[in-house]
């Protein structure tokens, strides 16, 4: 069995140990410090974290990607404001032009026949009909077929009086036939309206 694994080694037997001679002391001293010279020139020339070079073009390529990134989201964050606006400008659009389906019949008649009081058209019947508006659950379609008596120059007037209306009234069509009084005409409207759905 080998002295050094030894126990009743003695302690004149361990001065006669190798490390204890000087020499063998010093070079084992300039091989550490070979070795942490070796160590220190890899890091210099082969760093962990890549050379200066290599660390100035990931900082290039890092800030190039922020810069695209944040261009993105301030692309988005735009459009997202201008969808809100849109939304909103929408429903004001709605509130002040359209009216609401519960109340429509009874506020267009009442429209109808102040505006053919004031051109002095005589009104008859009117009838309604509501038809959805495709890719929408709170809007309707309201179709208003009205008939009238008066001259031509009543016709006029009635239209204009039609055009300068605060709701939003679509003219589809226009019809008018002479009557065998002289002068009076039969007068078919027809006309289109947006109206709000009562929303659940």
């Amino acid at each position: 069995m080998s002295s050094s694994l030894n126990p009743n080694i003695s302690f004149s037997q361990l001065r006669n140990l190798p490390w204890r001679d000087p020499k063998v002391l010093m070079r084992a001293v300039l091989g550490g410090l070979v070795l942490a010279n070796l160590i220190a020139l890899w890091m210099v020339v082969m760093p962990p974290g890549g050379s200066a070079a290599d660390l100035d073009a990931q900082l290039i390529t890092l800030r190039s990607q922020f810069n695209q990134r944040k261009l993105t989201l301030d692309r988005a964050r735009a459009f997202a404001a201008k969808v809100d606006k849109g939304r909103k400008e929408a429903d004001k659009f709605q509130t002040e032009y359209f009216t609401d389906r519960r109340v429509a019949s009874s506020t267009f008649v009442a429209e109808l026949a102040m505006a053919a009081k004031d051109v002095g058209i005589k009104p008859k019947e009117h009838t309604f009909v509501f038809d959805p508006v495709e890719g929408s659950d709170t809007l309707s379609m309201m179709t208003i077929t009205a008939n009238y008596e008066g001259t031509y120059a009543d016709l006029v007037h009635f239209v204009n009086r039609l055009d300068r209306s605060s709701r939003f009234l679509i003219l589809d069509s226009l019809a008018a036939a002479p009557q065998q009084q002289g002068g009076i005409l039969m007068i078919t409207f027809k006309l289109n309206a947006f109206v709000r759905e009562a929303r659940l």
